[in-house]
């Protein structure tokens, strides 16, 4: 009966040593998995602020594109008065030589 306590003793050694190493593996395997995670985020957060500062480049021309286009459709609508509204045609005159018929009063308003 000594050799089997023996050889019981002997089992349960190495069966607890056998579940300390697997403990360690999962541990191990555990702080590989996170290191990993901390790696892709890593190098996620250079691309993510790549993408911020492009998409705030983008709103900005964006905003200069739509202040041309509508100084373009002024121009337009301004030269299309122009060719063929006399009366827009006679004020714009007037008002860029500064003509104005007796009796009239003309108000002008600066612009700042």
């Amino acid at each position: 009966m000594a050799k089997r306590s023996v050889t019981g003793v002997k089992l349960k050694r190495l069966e607890a040593r056998t579940r300390a190493i697997q403990g360690a593996f999962r541990l191990s395997f555990v702080a590989f998995c996170v290191s990993i995670g901390f790696v892709v985020v890593a190098t996620a957060f250079p691309q993510r602020r790549d993408l911020v500062k492009l998409e705030e480049k983008l709103k900005e021309t964006q905003q200069r594109e739509r202040a041309a286009i509508a100084e373009r459709e002024y121009h337009q609508i301004e030269y299309r008065a122009l060719r063929e509204d006399p009366e827009f045609l006679e004020i714009h005159a007037r008002d860029r030589l500064d003509y104005y018929r007796p009796g009239e009063r003309v108000l002008k308003f600066r612009r700042d």
